[in-house]
Formats: structure tokens, sequence, C-alpha cells
């Protein structure tokens, strides 16, 4: 419908003013405003065809990045949202990249193909224009079982990131390599999935004896070489992970004070819910969503119930545990996650910034709210730096997370596709961009009987 047109800055300004609010007949920011709405945009202005300029609040050093990679800033042709007034039918849909949407089918499948007169060359290949593929065809499969079925089969090619269908079973990963030696498998190494976080605003969470006690009623190494078959790493971090150099401090520069809640002491522990007032433990829920390993859930909760713990798992929908999340409307605890890599280190400590959105948490401390505003404040690279490290400290100290090991993720791919390569994500929230440039080695298919 568009006719090939080219894209221009007006779309981009119209886009930014749909979903932050700004213009363009748009006074409220949407729903998927996000983190771009916390970048303090003032303005979005196209001063000519080919140039647009943000202007912010205040300074706001990595704005620049989720301007440019925030998986919500997508660009739709303004014709398209005044005729229709918004994307919710995907007929509707229009874009610039290397596939177009040819049909959904909700809870069964959604189709991509090739788009014949995309602009992007293969850099790698320059002569080669892509994508490679014809075309893209992604299966909703709610259960691992269904999908890994699907994999040894040959029936499907890839699960991983892109989909939300990364392995996180070592057993899983295990089976596989037995059954299936041919498949191609990634281990990626991104954070802890197997952590754990309050509202420190909710009893009795609120205690930090009742935290350190959970975390001294886990034996990691043993959880390690049993449950994880040696695979994850159990050397505790913070809320970033320990090879980010510079932005945090290693397990073994911790205060011994600290250190030794992290050490398997399950009569400790006891003693610390004792003189917290729960000589007897207590009863909590265990809430955690979809993505996230049952097993695991079912793991922690004998060793907590080993220190007087009774631990309810309770599988969430991922939408709605968002919204419990958001308005405190959840008894218990959450599966979280640690040890984080990817985004720049300075945001991702405003997750604990007093009032900030998305604090489900309850964290609100002077000290450290007044670090992460000298944080934001401040340009200078290693000071950045001192400050990230002091503030994660100061959160490792309070035990505003349980450290769970983290273990690798998995993707897997059938030997036949080609130029992929483990990737997880090609920019902040990008699960899909490396789909232009695989393609699948016809021959060696049909020589393997596919």
């Amino acid at each position: 419908p568009m006719n090939g047109r080219e894209l221009t800055a007006k779309d981009i300004e119209f886009n930014f003013h749909r979903v932050l609010g700004l213009g363009s007949g748009f006074t409220e920011p949407s729903p998927m405003a996000g983190r771009l709405e916390a970048q303090g945009i003032e303005s979005v202005e196209a001063t000519d065809n080919w140039t647009v300029v943000f202007k912010l609040k205040e300074p706001a050093q990595y704005a620049l990045g989720y301007i440019l990679n925030d998986h919500m800033g997508f660009i739709y042709p303004p014709e398209v949202i005044e005729e229709h007034g918004d994307v919710k039918d995907w007929r509707n849909v229009v874009g610039t990249g290397p596939f177009m949407l040819t049909d959904y089918v909700e809870g069964s499948s959604i189709t991509w193909k090739k788009n014949p007169n995309y602009w992007g060359f293969d850099p790698k290949y320059p002569e080669n224009r892509i994508p490679y593929i014809d075309e893209a065809r992604g299966l909703f499969m709610d259960e691992a079982v269904v999908f890994i079925a699907a994999l040894r089969s040959a029936k499907i090619d890839f699960v991983g990131v892109a989909g939300d269908s990364q392995l996180r079973s070592i057993d899983q990963v295990e089976s596989l390599k037995k059954t299936n030696p041919e498949l191609v498998i990634h281990p990626t190494w991104y954070r802890s999935d197997n952590s754990f976080m309050f509202s420190v605003e909710k009893k009795p969470f609120d205690d930090i004896r009742v935290r350190r006690a959970m975390q001294m009623g886990l034996d990691l190494e043993t959880i390690n070489s049993t449950y994880f078959k040696g695979y994850a790493n159990t050397t505790p971090t913070g809320r970033l992970a320990a090879d980010l150099k510079g932005w945090s401090t290693p397990f073994e520069e911790w205060p011994e004070e600290v250190k030794k809640y992290y050490t398997y002491d399950p009569e400790g522990a006891k003693e610390l819910l004792a003189e917290a007032g729960f000589p007897d433990g207590f009863k909590t829920i265990l809430n955690f969503t979809a993505r996230r390993d049952p097993n695991w859930m079912e793991l922690t909760a004998v060793y907590w119930r080993e220190i007087g713990i009774q631990i309810e798992i309770r599988r969430v929908d991922a939408a709605q545990a968002g919204a419990m999340k958001n308005e405190g409307t959840f008894e218990g605890f959450w599966a979280w996650n640690a040890g984080n890599r990817g985004y720049p280190p300075p945001p991702t400590m405003k997750g604990y910034l007093g009032g900030s959105p998305g604090n489900w948490m309850g964290t609100s401390e002077p000290e450290y709210d007044a670090m992460y505003n000298a944080l934001v404040a401040t340009t200078d690279l290693e000071e950045q730096k001192r400050l990230v490290r002091e503030m994660g400290m100061y959160a490792i100290e309070k035990h505003w997370q349980i450290w769970g090991p983290e273990s690798p993720q998995f993707n897997v791919h059938q030997p036949w596709i080609k130029g992929y390569n483990g990737e997880i994500t090609l920019g902040a929230g990008w699960y899909n961009p490396m789909m232009p440039y695989v393609w699948i080695d016809s021959e060696m298919k049909k020589e393997m009987g596919h």
C-alpha cells in the first residue's frame, strides 16, 4: 500500500510522537512507551527529510542507545496509522524490513516472506542481497517437550532466543546430544535466570535475616554437581555479571561478613529465622512464569522446606505477572534474574531506584538513590564505574536478591542451517536481525534424508 516510497525523517518524527505523546495529534504516551519514556525526551522534530532532532529534558547519557535500539521504537507509515488508527490487525502492518508479514494464526503460527525489494546487502559478502531465505515461519509451542520432539524429528529447524524457546534445562540438552548428535548446540551466558527477588516492603521479606536465611538454605555446589551437571557457575554476583570488568565487585573481594551468607548452612539459616521471629518457619508462595524451569522451583522448595519454609509454587501467565508486580498485588516472592549482561550497566542499576518505574521490589534507600543521582550526573567513565560498583555492593549487602547458579541457555539448530553462530541479539532487545543472514544448505538436508 505504500508503493515502495522512501522512509523519511517525518516518519520517524510521527512514530516517536505517537509512542511518547509529543505531537502529530498524540498527547499521551502509549502503553508501549516503556524505556523510551524513561529517557526524558522533551521533543522530536524532523528538520528536513533526513534529519531528526531529539531534545531531552536533561542530560541522559544512554538516551541515544535507547532511541536507536529500543524494541518499542517501531516505525510505521503515518498513512497506515491515520487510516486504521493502530496496527492491532497484522494485515495492516507495513515496515521497511527484509521480510513481510503474510500470515498470522493466533496461538498457532506466524509467517514472513522475503521482501524482494529489500535494500540490504550482506556485509560479509557485499555482492549478496539479503535476505537469503524465501520464507520464515514461527510456530507457537508452549511446552518444551513439544518443540524438542519437533526438533528431534527435523520438523523444525531452530529453537532459541528469537522465539524465547531457548533451552534452559541441562537434562534436555544432554538428552538431545544422545539422541541427535548432529544438532548444533550453542551455549550462551546471558545472566542467572535461577535467582529470586522479593518486594522488601512485604513481610516476612522486609527482614534481611529472612532473606539471608533463604540464601544460606541453598547448597549451590551440590545443586551444580547434580541438577546442573557441572555446567553452572555458582560464584555469587549481584545485579551485574562479575565479568563486566570494572563495573562489578568480584566475590573474592566482598567483605567476609557478607560472604558467609552465601555458604550453605541450614542450621545457621534456622537460627536467623528464629531471630526474625519465625522459629517454626513460615509459609509463602514462589511465583514464576512459563519461561522458567518448574523443576528448579521444586528443587529450591525442597531445600527451603528443610529450614522450615513451606513453599507453594505458582505458575503465572507472563502478562498477568507484569500486572501483579507493577500493582504490587501478589503474595510471596518471584523467580527472577541476576548477573545481568547486555544493556549498559548504569541504566540497569535504575531497577533499585526509589519510585522508579518497574521497581516492583519496593527498594527505596536514600543512600542508594543519592549514588544513582550522582551516577547519571557524571560523564566521567571511571567515576561511573566506581559508583556502579558501590551501588552493586550496597544492594548485595542489603541482600535484595537470592543468588542462584548461572547456567547457560542453549540455542539449537539443524546442521543445514548456515550463517547463524549462536547470537542472542544484534542490538538491545533485537532478537531477529540475524534471520536475513541465515540460509539452508538444501543438499545437506537432502543427504540427511529430510
